[in-house]
Order: structure tokens, then sequence, then C-alpha cells
């Protein structure tokens, strides 16, 4: 996958911090609606993400490498809209696909065609949009007669594969990975990974791929980012970034 400098901009980190309030229970959390000013000031605060800065060009492959509670799922979900920055502007030129929590979003209810259209509604399709996209995530999903059937009766491994289906049965501009890709037995892992493939030698999609594997780095990406406690600590060639990472983690 390649890419040129001069490519528009896809993605913008500019000063982002992200801040968590934690709170002991549900009860303290919604007491501190009413609380004063002063008393709010105790709440204990962390942040997932600190001054966070980078910019990312339209059809680069970018890893982010850290530990858990490195801050890069928080990164990413700012990225895909999941959540949004205490402190800093976000910018994404694009529409985003995220294969990070696959089977949010399903209501169980309905059936798992049913969840298509909710779904594509969700995501801003119109019907015509998502009629199209239908026998494409139906076909990649290969759930039989249960794509017809109510999820509430569905293996987490099966909703994961109707998550996944969807994610990359649509055309992003941005595609954002998880490493977490074991989805389903040997067999549709090994699609799953191809149609990854597929979409990153797309050199108009932007990829952004979350892992703790230097290996999974190196083979999908050509630029490293490596976070820590929610800061950039390395921005590089992935093969200079793999090496940071090993040596200082």
């Amino acid at each position: 996958m390649s890419f040129s400098s001069d490519a528009p901009l896809a993605i913008k980190f500019d000063h982002v911090t992200k801040t968590y309030k934690l709170f002991e229970n549900d009860r303290q959390r919604f007491m501190s609606v009413f609380w004063t000013p002063d008393k709010r000031k105790q709440i204990t605060r962390i942040d997932a993400s600190h001054d966070l800065s980078f910019e990312i060009r339209k059809g680069e492959a970018v890893a982010f490498l850290g530990r858990n509670g490195a801050g890069k799922s928080t990164a990413l979900k700012m990225i895909t809209g999941v959540t949004f920055p205490t402190k800093g502007t976000v910018t994404v030129n694009g529409t985003v696909s995220a294969l990070l929590e696959l089977t949010a979003g399903f209501d169980s209810k309905l059936t798992g065609r049913e969840n298509i259209y909710l779904r594509g509604h969700a995501l801003g399709l119109n019907h015509d949009e998502i009629a199209q996209l239908e026998p494409k995530v139906v076909d990649f999903a290969d759930l039989g007669v249960y794509i017809d059937q109510p999820v509430r009766t569905y293996s987490s491994g099966m909703k994961a594969r109707l998550g996944f289906a969807f994610a990359v049965s649509s055309d992003p501009e941005v595609l954002v990975v998880d490493e977490a890709l074991s989805v389903g037995d040997k067999k549709f892992q090994e699609k799953c990974f191809a149609r990854v493939r597929e979409i990153m030698e797309d050199e108009n999609v932007t990829v952004l791929f979350v892992t703790h594997s230097s290996s999974a780095a190196e083979e999908f990406c050509t630029r490293g980012i490596v976070l820590d406690h929610g800061t950039k600590k390395f921005d590089g060639p992935i093969q200079e970034a793999i090496a940071y990472y090993e040596n200082n983690y």
C-alpha cells in the first residue's frame, strides 16, 4: 500500500486530550450532576489521551502500537465518533468503517437481515443504498438460514461475523482495524484477513491498525505511532516504530 506525501489530509489530531471522570458507582455519577463546582473538583479524573497531535494522509496505513491502557482504543474511538475529545479537535475527512466493537448497536429482537438495515440507517445510508449492500453482507457473513432469525439466538461469534461482514462490505475511505480479527473458525478468519488486505490495496483508503503484535504491524502498515499513557512517544516509519516499541516496552 503506497501513498503520496501530497495526498489530502484524512485525519488530524490537534492537541487532543480525552479525560474520563471516575466514579465509585452509578449513584455517585448521577448525584454529581447536583454537586457544587468545588465538590466536582474532587472527582478523580484520568487522561486517556493527553495533548495528542498527529496528521494522517489519505492512503496511509498506520499502526498504533502500545500496551493495554496506552490510549490506542480511545484515539480510534474519537476517530470513529464513538467518543469526543475533552480538549482539542479531531478532524476526519471521509466515511469511516470500524472493525472495533463489531456487535455494538444490534437489536437482539430483530433478525440479522433487519439489523443490516438498522445499522445502515444509523450510518446515514438510505434504503436503496442499504438494499445494494445487503447481499454483500449476507454473503460474507455466511450465516445461512440464521440471517433471518432473531439476533438473540446468535452466539457471540455469529454476531461478530455479522458485524464484521457489514463493516467490510461497504467501501470505506477510512478503515479502522482492531487486531482482534479472530472472528469465527479458521476458514472465516482467513476470509477476514483476505478482505482487509483487499481493502488496504486501494490507495484511496486510509487504514488505522491497532495492535500489540510487531509482525502484524509490519505486514499491514508503513508507519507506526507508539502511545503510552495517552501520549505520543514515537511517530515514524514502521520498522523504526517497532524497534522503539520493543526496546522500550
